[in-house]
């Protein structure tokens, strides 16, 4: 069930990048494609799922034994990376959490002041972190930990700062206010204001 557990996840992550670093690099492109879009993505995450399937062997053989409070620390992060990311996702609203904004002409944008975006504005790169990082602890599998850092790395350097400035563009000055106001991924106290 660990190893299963583990695969998964690492099966799984490489959607995050491949749609969100082509989606805000080359916009323009991706809003040409319109809906188009989740096919190449679709795609090219088989295709890496594929990759990471046949390589299993090599990918899942190193690992620790972790006493088993540790793995239930690890579910309690997986447990609580899931309801936070089920929470932004009814924040965002469907079509907000798959990117239709970034891909199609982009609808009427509002602010969301309540939840976790009140706390810090990428709460669902948050959650995922929490749950890589609680698959990790369940499971003592040392790529999922690699992943977990490579993720959370990939998400704070390249796509937030790209995300935040196609925000920027589309909300305008009442994102670069709320930028100011709330913490990127890491909570420092109660504030309010989001993009849904």
């Amino acid at each position: 069930m660990k190893t299963a557990a583990a695969l998964v996840t690492i099966m799984l992550w490489p959607v995050i990048p491949l749609m969100w670093i082509p989606v805000h690099l080359a916009t323009g492109f991706f809003r040409g494609l319109g809906r188009a879009t989740y096919l190449f993505v679709a795609a090219a995450w088989m295709a890496a799922a594929y990759l990471i399937f046949l390589n299993q062997d090599i990918i899942l053989a190193y690992g620790f034994q972790f006493h088993p409070i540790v793995s239930i620390v690890g579910v309690f992060f997986v447990a609580a990376g899931t309801l936070l990311h089920i929470w932004t996702a009814v924040l965002l609203t469907f079509p907000g959490i798959i990117g239709i904004n970034e891909i199609t002409k982009p609808q009427q944008s509002r602010l969301v002041d309540s939840g976790p975006f009140s706390v810090v504005r990428h709460p669902t790169y948050l959650a995922h972190t929490m749950i890589f990082f609680g698959v990790f602890l369940f499971t003592g599998i040392t790529s999922v930990l690699i992943l977990t850092l490579v993720d959370f790395a990939v998400v704070s350097t390249i796509i937030i700062p790209f995300e935040e400035k196609e925000l920027q563009e589309r909300l305008g000055q009442s994102y670069t206010e709320y930028m100011k106001r709330v913490p990127r991924l890491m909570p420092r106290g109660h504030r309010r204001g989001v993009l849904s």
